[in-house]
């Protein structure tokens, strides 16, 4: 991931801005403040946002690329049709945002806070979301594709129908989840059933 190459804006609030469809490139925010910022159909490129909160902030179909967003704390925001590639979200928290449909495709959200978040449909491939808090989530027929989930917390969490394959589950019990029409590949099952305690033999 490149860094952002503008000097930092530092501890500034922005509120009911308008950054509609903005090519947002090299910027780096610091422990700033954005309520009510328009974010709709926006490209986020190689930007860094470190420890800033967003809150009733519209990022509906905007596309982030190679950015972070480390520390930061999401409030009501709304991600309808939005996409991070390669994005780095470490220690991010989101409390009552629209999630659907979201896309995340490689990066690290590792430590993020989605308890209880509305995860349905949502598609994460190939990211780190080590110890990310997913307790309670709803993740029915999401996708969690060769994603890494070692010491996740995965409490409660529920996964009807999610597809699983390819990702550590190590820190998953079948017996306080949701796992009705789960997909997972024949490895996953055995690391599953080792878990509550069975023995597969030929």
């Amino acid at each position: 991931m490149s860094e952002a190459t503008q000097d930092p804006v530092e501890e500034q609030r922005f509120s009911r801005d308008d950054w509609y469809g903005e090519e947002i490139t090299g910027r780096h925010y610091v422990r700033c403040e954005f309520h009510e910022v328009d974010f709709s159909e926006a490209v986020v490129r190689n930007s860094v946002f470190t420890d800033c909160v967003f809150g009733n902030v519209r990022f509906n179909a905007s596309r982030h690329l190679d950015s972070s967003f480390a520390g930061c704390a999401f409030k009501r925001c709304n991600f309808f049709d939005a996409e991070f590639t390669g994005c780095k979200l470490v220690g991010a928290t989101f409390a009552e945002c629209e999630l659907r449909p979201l896309r995340v495709i490689g990066g690290d959200w590792s430590f993020a806070g989605l308890a209880g978040a509305d995860l349905r449909s949502v598609s994460f491939q190939g990211v780190r979301m080590r110890e990310a808090d997913l307790t309670g989530a709803d993740c029915g027929g999401a996708v969690f594709a060769d994603v890494d989930l070692s010491a996740a917390m995965l409490h409660a969490v529920k996964l009807p129908r999610a597809e699983l394959r390819g990702s550590d589950l190590s820190a998953l019990d079948p017996l306080n989840a949701e796992l009705a029409g789960t997909i997972v590949s024949p490895e996953q099952a055995a690391v599953l059933v080792t878990s509550l305690g069975l023995q597969v033999r030929a």
